[in-house]
């Protein structure tokens, strides 16, 4: 946006903005100049946020930010804390568990640091726009679950996401759970067993006889599930259950592509999380049915990550530039930078 000369600079055009990527890991979080280049490097929290009666935890989430908030102000030399006019906060689940941290969250950054503006985003929304930036196209998001999201410009569409016990499929909890599933055959003797699986599997958790109570119990099971995922990578190109097994997540990966890829022009299509740091065992049947399923579809490679999304999503808005569009799941807007006509 372009202010008049001698004009007043609009109300968050000056000053600092805060982006946060909350996720399963913690908090990420940064505070930038809105008018200039300086940005903070990221703090992590390490800690999650916790989910409760109202979903995500809106107290235990500031709890959280408040000091590292200040702790990264000071170090950035920002006079006031209330000169962050601009927060962006990405968070996992937001969808579906955020209608607390929606009605507490901006009231609390306006108190606590005198925020104006705050926008909220679903974590696979910061993550297109890390990878994408504000363009049309399709972003697959994949670490330990799953989500696809892409836009027009004009809405946002999204597949799976569901998490481990009812989608995310294709991601690293899916694929870990798969490799387990023919490891636990082979150790039965029943068809569809894979001999390298099962010793990968009893080198990483001990007797077969005794997973699922080493499992079942446990309340980061998808994150266990997900850490097996790397075995069945590396049995791949000599064993053929493990690469029919990422042929089948390439597969579901594409689908779900398919699903949120606009399909006029020449959108992007992009990968982004550490899933796809398996190497060529899953990228080479991935490329394979992207190009059957979406041939009209570039593919690029992903610029930035979550918390980068935060960030642009907060350069734009502060400046009036925002041209994402928001609803009232995977982005929203609340305060005087708010954009028009996007909803």
């Amino acid at each position: 946006m372009t202010v008049p000369s001698g004009a007043p600079p609009a109300p968050d055009a000056v000053g600092w903005f805060l982006a946060v990527d909350s996720g399963g890991s913690g908090l990420r979080v940064v505070v930038g100049e809105v008018g200039g280049g300086r940005r903070s490097g990221p703090l992590s929290s390490g800690e999650p946020v916790r989910t409760g009666a109202r979903g995500i935890d809106a107290g235990h989430f500031m709890e959280q930010l408040v000091p590292m908030v200040r702790a990264l102000t000071e170090k950035a030399e920002v006079s006031e804390v209330s000169e962050v006019g601009t927060a962006v906060i990405g968070a996992a689940g937001l969808a579906t568990l955020g209608d607390g941290l929606r009605a507490e969250l901006p009231g609390a950054l306006a108190r606590e640091f005198g925020v104006r503006t705050v926008a909220l985003a679903a974590d696979a929304v910061i993550a297109y726009v890390g990878a994408l930036g504000a363009r049309p196209g399709a972003a697959v998001a994949g670490g330990t679950g799953l989500i696809a999201i892409g836009t027009d410009l004009a809405g946002w569409r999204r597949a799976d996401g569901w998490g481990h016990l009812l989608g995310d499929c294709g991601g690293g909890a899916w694929i870990g759970r798969a490799g387990l599933e023919a490891a636990l055959r082979a150790y039965d003797g029943r068809d569809g067993g894979s001999v390298a699986l099962l010793s990968c599997a009893e080198g990483q958790f001990g007797a077969m006889s005794g997973l699922p109570g080493r499992l079942y119990p446990r309340s980061d099971r998808a994150a266990v599930l997900a850490s097996f995922a790397p075995r069945v990578a590396e049995c791949a190109p000599d064993d053929p259950v493990a690469a029919g097994i990422l042929r089948a997540a390439a597969r579901h990966i594409a689908e779900s592509a398919g699903a949120v890829c606009p399909t006029g022009g020449e959108p992007h299509i992009a990968l982004t999380g550490g899933l796809f740091k398996m190497g060529e065992a899953l990228l080479t049947p991935l490329h394979e049915e992207l190009a059957k399923r979406l041939p009209w579809a570039r593919p690029v490679a992903a610029e930035g990550d979550p918390l980068d999304g935060a960030v642009r999503i907060a350069r734009d808005l502060a400046a009036g530039d925002l041209v994402l569009p928001c609803d009232d799941v995977m982005l929203s807007v609340v305060g005087p930078g708010e954009p028009k006509g996007t909803r």
